[in-house]
Parts: structure tokens; C-alpha cells; sequence
């Protein structure tokens, strides 16, 4: 179980990124590493939330949510972070202050439930995953992400040191989990079955090679031709759809 004190340092690590978090997003920087991202979760998530009611379990600054609200009947957000949902609502959006292993929604809420780059932070993962099942409509879908031990990317992130998020913070303060596809699946609730997955961040060895004018072509035209394939599997982001029965 995640203790007080080990919340309260995710939500420092939090409240600190947010004051930098969309400056390499929303088509800010050149190499546009976690635009590319942020486009090949927004695309999938397109294919099961479009006019229904979908919320976002950690919606940080709201970037993501934002957009899906684009498509989506009505979307709305939670976050650990005061700081990350100052951004969010500035931008006008409908979020709420809350964990994600205790939703403050009713059963069957939602047509669809996703998370982001967020369960990956979480310790009680099949807490997390059986609250986002329980807000889920019988026949809506849960979108998670995951971080995949067995990827270049979590190869890049075992040889390198953590990346610095502000002045006293790095990555390594806060709780990261990698789970494969499989154990990914095995964390679902039981009344889940796997309908889709995708894989974001297959061939990318690092976010720097897309400043690379041939290089970085070859490599979001790479990322966006595999992300369907069988190679998904080996994707650092291995995103899985479940249907709830």
C-alpha cells in the first residue's frame, strides 16, 4: 500500500513539473517528441470515446483532456496535483482534485476511462484499475497505459540518470513500475477482456534522435506505421483497451 508520506511526494513531484510540464508540449519545441506521443494515445483513445463521456484519471495540465473534449459528449479530469489542475482549469476545464485508487464518481459513470503516462507512478495498481473499471459503463472501455520493461525506452532509462523535473526534484523521487503486456492484462479486473492495444515509442531510441531532419522523419513515419503491429509489445508505452462485461 502507498503511504501518506509517499503521496505527498508524488504530488510535490507533480506540483514542481507543472510549472514546466507544457513547455515541450502542444507543438512548442522541434523535435516534437511528446507531441508524437500525446498524437498516438489521443488517436486510439478516438476509436472508443468518441460521443460518449470519458474520464481521464490523472489529466495533469489538461493538454490531453483538452483535446479530448474535442470529441468526446463530455470529458472530464482527476489529478493528485493542485499544481497540475491550476493549469487545467485555466483552461475551462472539468476537474477534480482526487487519487486514483479512490474515484469520487459513482459506479458506471463513464462510457470510457483512460489514463496516461499515470499508472505507472501508482503502487496499488490493481487498486487504480478496479476503481477505473467500477466508473466504466457495462460495454465501455478502459484505456491504460503502462511503461514496458521490455523497450528501448526502459533500456534508456536503466543506463541513464534521472532526469531532472526542477530545481530539487528528480525522476528518481518518485514511485515508477514497468509491467509487460502480459502482467498489464493480469492486473485487470476480471469482468475486462483485451479488445485492442497499442504501442507508442517502438523504434525510438531516444527523444533527441527526432531532431535529426532525415532521421526524425524515418522515425515518426516508423512509430506510426508499427504502433498497430505485433511489435507493440515492445513499445515503451504499451497502451491496452479493455472492454468491461
Amino acid at each position: 500500500m502507498k503511504h501518506p508520506e509517499d503521496l505527498a511526494a508524488t504530488r510535490r513531484y507533480y506540483d514542481e513539473f507543472s510549472r514546466r510540464y507544457d513547455a515541450e508540449r502542444g507543438g512548442r519545441v522541434a523535435d516534437g517528441y511528446h507531441d508524437l506521443i500525446d498524437d498516438l494515445e489521443i488517436d486510439f483513445l478516438r476509436r472508443f470515446a468518441t460521443g460518449g463521456d470519458v474520464l481521464e484519471v490523472g489529466c495533469g495540465t489538461g493538454l490531453l483532456l483538452e483535446r479530448i473534449g474535442t470529441f468526446a459528449a463530455h470529458a472530464s479530469g482527476i489529478d493528485l496535483s493542485p499544481g497540475m489542475l491550476a493549469s487545467a482549469r485555466a483552461r475551462g476545464l472539468d476537474v477534480s482534485e482526487a487519487s486514483a485508487t479512490a474515484l469520487p464518481f459513482p459506479d458506471e459513470t463513464f462510457d470510457v476511462t483512460c489514463s496516461f503516462k499515470v499508472l505507472a507512478h501508482i503502487a496499488e495498481i490493481r487498486v487504480a484499475l478496479a476503481e477505473m473499471t467500477r466508473v466504466t459503463r457495462r460495454g465501455g472501455t478502459v484505456v491504460a497505459e503502462f511503461y514496458n520493461p521490455r523497450s528501448l525506452r526502459a533500456l534508456a532509462k536503466r543506463l541513464a540518470p534521472p532526469g531532472k523535473i526542477g530545481a530539487r526534484t528528480t525522476e528518481a523521487e518518485v514511485y515508477t513500475r514497468f509491467d509487460t503486456p502480459l502482467e498489464a492484462g493480469r492486473h485487470m479486473p476480471r469482468n475486462t477482456r483485451l479488445v485492442a492495444r497499442r504501442g507508442v515509442r517502438i523504434v525510438t531510441p531516444a527523444a533527441k534522435a527526432l531532431r535529426l531532419p532525415i532521421v526524425g522523419r524515418a522515425l515518426r513515419r516508423a512509430e506510426w506505421s508499427l504502433c498497430d503491429s505485433p511489435l507493440a509489445e515492445f513499445a515503451g508505452f504499451w497502451i491496452g483497451a479493455f472492454r468491461k462485461d
